[in-house]
């Protein structure tokens, strides 16, 4: 399962400020799945939403059935 990145926002945020989490809460308002997960290799805050299959790339590693 994917997901799909609505939002970043820098983890440098001031004090007692929390925009990704404004903006989730914003998404979850209007009828959405958003959540804020935490980038480490960028520090930065990420709005998702859960992916489908359908925004997956195909698999290649799978062995055929016939093998």
């Amino acid at each position: 399962m994917g997901a799909k990145v609505l939002e970043r926002f820098p983890a440098g945020a001031p004090r007692g400020s929390w925009p990704a989490e404004e903006y989730a809460a914003r998404c979850r308002a209007e009828g959405g799945r958003a959540t804020v997960v935490m980038d480490l290799s960028t520090d930065a805050f990420l709005v998702v939403v859960p992916g489908t299959d359908d925004d997956q790339p195909p698999s290649t590693g799978h062995a055929s059935a016939g093998m």
